[in-house]
């Protein structure tokens, strides 16, 4: 007679929280049990699985091979079954909830700001959370239904997602002040940085180096890099120049870097906000989205 091998709800949250929190101490207090009963439940899942999940003997908690391809279901799964819960209890007046947003930083920073802060003000009880990553990574977490909302530059189908696309934003290089490239103030040719030291975010690499061809030359690109946030430190160390939106001048916050639009060609981006075409989200999403459509899109 053989053991069935199952794994209950329970045990996925508590092996979640094992692996994010990175130990199971600090696991057993984000779940308010005891170490010790939390160390016999993954014990007895893993007798019940039959595999190991975890490599013992180091101070973090580091997974096996099993180990790895569990919690990457196990994350699909409870963000399916959050997000059922979600759409079920939160569809009624909106006035209260969690809207849980994922969103690539430059996207984030010219949006997110500006519509929570107005949107509060309508509904002071509604709080958020957003989940910041780059573009393909969010369109995972919105399959997941860990998140209700996308805003990413990444393609997206419209097949099996509702989509907002806002205008196309030019893509501006950001320099250190004191150590400025290009003949005029606030533009640069494509031309003028052939000699200069990049940083390309992987997104635009392959368009950009299509541009420079087309120029005959090929660019220095030292580092491929979507964090902006890397990047604009990377630039004030004065290690080179790097690519981002105009909407990415909200994050210049120092005096020591200055951006210049990129011209001859021009180079332009565009971002999407999606949800999914299959998912009932909660009326304070559906709030959330006629405000973005007030502010964001209003021809």
């Amino acid at each position: 007679m053989t053991m069935t091998q199952t794994i209950g709800i329970k045990d996925m949250r508590a092996f979640f929280a094992i692996v994010e929190e990175g130990n199971i101490s600090h696991a057993a207090q984000r779940l308010g049990i005891a170490q010790p009963a939390l160390s016999r439940q993954m014990k007895h899942l893993e007798e019940n699985l039959n595999v190991k999940l975890f490599e013992r003997g180091s101070r973090r908690i580091r997974l096996t091979e099993a180990g790895q391809v569990l919690y990457n279901r196990v994350e699909g799964i409870l963000g399916m079954v959050d997000g059922t819960v979600r759409e079920i209890t939160e569809i009624g007046s909106g006035t209260k909830g969690t809207i849980r947003i994922g969103t690539i930083t430059t996207s984030g920073a010219m949006i997110l700001p500006d519509l929570i802060a107005e949107f509060r003000k309508i509904y002071p009880d509604v709080t958020f959370e957003i989940w910041e990553a780059e573009g393909a990574r969010i369109i995972e977490l919105l399959d997941s239904r860990l998140i209700e909302i996308a805003i990413t530059r990444t393609q997206v189908d419209n097949l099996n997602y509702e989509l907002l696309v806002l205008p196309n934003e030019p893509l501006v290089v950001v320099m250190n002040a004191n150590n400025p490239c290009g003949k005029n103030a606030k533009t640069i040719r494509l031309e003028e940085l052939r000699e200069q030291p990049l940083i390309i975010p992987l997104r635009w690499k392959s368009n950009f180096i299509a541009a420079c061809k087309k120029l005959d030359f090929d660019p220095n690109i030292i580092c491929v890099s979507d964090s902006i946030v890397q990047d604009l430190l990377m630039v004030k160390m004065n290690l080179g120049v790097a690519m981002t939106p105009v909407s990415g001048k909200r994050l210049l916050t120092d005096g020591d870097l200055i951006y210049k639009r990129i011209v001859e060609p021009e180079m332009t981006t565009h971002t999407v906000v999606a949800w999914r075409k299959n998912q009932t989200l909660s009326t304070s999403c559906i709030n959330f989205i006629e405000l973005f459509k007030k502010m964001f899109l209003k021809d």
